[in-house]
């Protein structure tokens, strides 16, 4: 239960610090992307669902607003990417939305548990 104390405490925190992150990440320009473990899709689709997950957990009634902002984001982001020598992708996108929703279905289940 410290977990949901937590999210329900720094929600807004979590979420700021989490867009910042996502957002340097995905626009630092790099010579080379470094190698980490898994698929590149799968890395979107965690990054976003933990975005919407605490979000979509305090604030459920928004849910809908907030995520398509945070489509819309990623979208943005997707399309700055080719001039900062990054690729932007649609699947990208499409991983990100998957991960945005995974991410409110989640809340969903925890709201019901907790």
């Amino acid at each position: 239960m410290f977990l949901l104390t937590a999210i329900r405490r720094y929600w807004l925190p979590l979420t700021v610090i989490q867009l910042v992150a996502i957002t340097i990440l995905s626009l630092l320009p790099l010579p080379e992307l470094p190698p980490l473990p898994g698929n590149d899709k799968t890395h979107h689709l965690i990054a976003y669902a933990s975005l919407m997950l605490p979000v979509a957990f305090v604030r459920p009634r928004h849910w809908m607003l907030l995520a398509m902002g945070f489509v819309v984001w990623s979208g943005v982001i997707e399309l700055i990417q080719p001039s900062v020598n990054r690729y932007g992708e649609w699947l990208d996108l499409v991983a990100n939305s998957i991960g945005i929703l995974l991410g409110y279905l989640l809340a969903l289940l925890m709201r019901r548990l907790g």
